[in-house]
Formats: C-alpha cells, structure tokens, sequence
C-alpha cells in the first residue's frame, strides 16, 4: 500500500467489490455528474512481467463509468435501481509504472431511456495510456 497521499480533490472510496478488494486501496474524487477513480499503481495491480494489467484497467474502467452513468442521472432526478454493463470496449494507447498515479476520466454521453453511453480516459501520472467505452442497461 503505497503512503502517498492521493492528489487534491481524492478521497478514499469506500465501495469495494469482491472483485476490486485485493487491489485496494483507491480513492475517488465526485463531481456533480462524474465519478473518477484513481489508484498509486502497485505489484498487485500487475501481471506476471511486471506490467500493469489490463484486466485491471478494464475493471476499473468499467467501475468508474457505472458509476458516472449513476451520478449523472441522479444530477438529473431520474431514479434508477441500477446499471449492468451490456459492452465494454478498452483501447490500450501505452503503458504505465509501478508507483505512477493512474485515474479514470468518464463522462457520459448519453442516457436514454434504457441505455446509457459513457466513455473514459484512463492516464498514468497525466499521460493517456487506454481510452474506455462502454453502454450500460439502466434498471428502473
């Protein structure tokens, strides 16, 4: 676990999943119509040659659009009981280190009445390295 702290507007987020624990701890920074995640890259976030994932990136991408895509519905009072990823698209433009700060930009595109479409930007210490998109079913 790394002792830095995370960069300004960051907190610790507190919604872990079974899936997203062992690579804890992350933090989050909430905007009126966006969740954007961010972690201090580590061993645990890794593949065998070192390299940090990309199954990892995709889980963490598809973790901060759902959770933008909620966010900016309840911005705009429409109820929802929740999303469920229908696809999941990640294109991986670099690479990135242990010990760099990687964080997910998303924004939604659009929410229509049962899809909604959202897209991120995932960088490592500012630099881009994968560009995420996906489409989520919006449960009433």
């Amino acid at each position: 676990m790394s002792d830095q702290a995370p960069p300004d507007g960051f907190t610790l987020h507190a919604r872990p999943s079974p899936l997203t624990t062992p690579w804890m701890p992350f933090y989050k920074r909430v905007n009126p119509r966006s969740v954007h995640l961010g972690v201090w890259l580590a061993q645990k976030h890794c593949n065998s040659r070192g390299l940090v994932h990309g199954g990892f990136i995709a889980a963490l991408s598809d973790n901060t659009m759902g959770y933008t895509c909620g966010q900016a519905m309840k911005a705009d009072g429409r109820p929802i009981s929740g999303l469920v990823t229908i696809s999941l698209n990640v294109d991986y433009l670099g690479s990135a280190k242990l010990g760099q700060w990687m964080s997910w930009e998303p924004e939604l595109l659009k929410a229509g009445g049962s899809i909604a479409f959202v897209q991120a930007l995932v960088k490592a210490d500012g630099e881009t390295v994968a560009r995420a998109n996906a489409s989520f079913k919006i449960m009433k």
